[in-house]
């Protein structure tokens, strides 16, 4: 049993490191960076928290989880029931412990925070995660009454995976659907290896399957059934179906070879295994000089995925400094480590084409900041005849996705603003058609892991006091 740290102890620790990949073999594979905490270093860390008698932590959690009561647990190495406290509210705890943005979450509230090393709470939480699956711990399956109602979850990313096992927890009837051949929506086609393994997303979706959802794939909401038709079928609808449509600049030469949306280009390399070749020998062309646009999370894993996948050199193009750059600090931070190359205060006005259709650079414009924009960041104004020319000989569109309205068109009476994302009650997630809920990306746009997990989970409790109050989409 590990020992009791005096408090001033505790407050003198530093935060442990993660350790990781070198950045000069990592740029060579796929496997993930971070390698995850050892026992040892996890029970240090965890012998940091202060155990506050009123934790803000848990406040910045989406997932609700019990934060202080889960890193006690590991302080007395009762790593199971760390993994059962857990478990009580985030069903993706190796999920969310890898990707959520915990330093804008739950760590951002740490009391340790004001001294710059808060307790690393998504590390305890992934380590805790894996120790499970590697030792065959599963959540035990909760006593329920089932229920004769039945519940459509359209879409199984994160929002839809959460929703569904919440509400067979509580003992209703849920299908999940997915359009692609893989479950997992965002967090298989979206998310790159070396950031999100494929193996531990298919372990937690089998963990939810277990609860009794029943997966279903290859089935386009909006194609193969409408919504409309659905709703003959079940009491109660959650759509989430997130946000799929690329955007691009609209600028000249977008049309030219070798220029990919972030989307498409993700989706070859994840759900094509662009990454195991030659095994796999995806349809997917390299070029050696490979230009990004954009700086978030999304830019990041395409000019990451573009050097491992052979790119001799990989740039993000990005607008603004350094300093707004929207992406995790982290994901800039092993980019740079990888030898990614930034182009700042630079915006991609024209893309540059050879005879045969073939990219061959990207004229640009130089930026300057002005007056922060609605967005809070400094907005970024061009410097009249700062034109310059960048050689790249293939481009990635990173700057952000929309609302592919295939769903929303097929479902009568739900309301979508101007973007096509479904208009919800923030407190309930209920759209404007009753009987049917909407969370995710497709609410809002690209956003967080976890803020569609906090989506389902809202959504779970309003779709039950929905339906034990009597109300059904088939009563109307």
């Amino acid at each position: 049993m590990a020992e009791m740290i005096p408090v001033k102890e505790r407050t003198r620790r530093e935060q442990v490191p993660m350790p990781e990949q070198d950045p000069r073999q990592r740029i060579h594979n796929f496997r993930e960076v971070p390698l995850g905490y050892t026992r040892e270093q996890a029970i240090y860390e965890a012998q940091r928290c202060l155990q506050c008698k009123r934790p803000k932590c848990k406040e910045g959690c989406p997932a609700e989880i019990n934060i202080p009561q889960f890193i006690q647990k590991i302080v007395e190495e009762d790593f199971a029931a760390a993994y059962f406290e857990i478990l009580k509210t985030d069903n993706l705890p190796a999920i969310t412990g890898r990707v959520c943005p915990q330093e804008e979450q739950c760590q951002k509230y740490c009391i340790l925070e004001k001294q710059k090393k808060p307790i690393a709470i998504g590390r305890l939480e992934r380590f805790v995660a894996d120790w499970a699956r590697e030792n065959d711990i599963h959540g035990e399956l909760p006593a329920v009454t089932p229920q004769r109602q039945k519940v459509a979850v359209v879409g199984s990313g994160p929002a839809g995976l959460t929703c569904a096992a919440d509400l067979a927890k509580l003992g209703y009837q849920v299908d999940l659907f997915e359009a692609l051949h893989r479950a997992g929506g965002v967090l298989v086609y979206g998310i790159p290896e070396f950031r999100l393994p494929k193996t531990i997303v298919e372990y937690e979706i089998k963990e939810i399957e277990r609860l009794g959802v029943k997966v279903i794939t290859d089935f386009v909401v909006g194609a193969t059934l409408s919504v409309d038709r659905l709703a003959q079928d079940y009491d109660a609808i959650f759509l989430a179906n997130g946000a799929g449509a690329p955007h691009f600049m609209n600028i000249p030469g977008e049309n030219l070879n070798e220029v990919y949306s972030a989307n498409e280009f993700l989706t070859r390399s994840n759900l094509m295994k662009a990454y195991a070749f030659p095994e796999y020998d995806t349809p997917i062309k390299i070029g050696k000089k490979a230009a990004t646009i954009g700086a978030g999370n999304v830019a990041m894993d395409s000019a990451r995925t573009a050097l491992r996948l052979g790119a001799e050199k990989s740039y993000i193009v990005y607008r603004r400094s350094r300093q707004e750059v929207p992406a995790r600090e982290e994901e800039v931070h092993h980019a740079e480590e990888e030898g990614i190359i930034f182009h700042f205060l630079t915006l991609p006005i024209k893309i540059l084409g050879d005879d045969q259709g073939k990219v061959v650079g990207m004229e640009c414009l130089k930026m300057e900041l002005g007056e922060p924009d609605e967005s809070g960041r400094r907005r970024p104004i061009p410097i009249p005849g700062s034109n310059f020319s960048l050689e790249v000989d293939m481009v990635i569109d990173a700057i952000g996705t929309s609302a592919n309205p295939i769903v929303a068109r097929s479902a009568t009476g739900v309301e979508t603003n101007q973007w096509g994302y479904f208009v919800v009650e923030e407190e309930t997630k209920a759209t404007s058609r009753t009987g049917i809920f909407a969370g995710g990306d497709i609410i809002r746009g690209s956003a967080t892991v976890i803020s569609a997990v906090g989506d389902g989970k809202v959504a779970a409790r309003a779709i039950e006091e929905f339906l034990s109050s009597g109300k059904s989409l088939r009563r109307r």
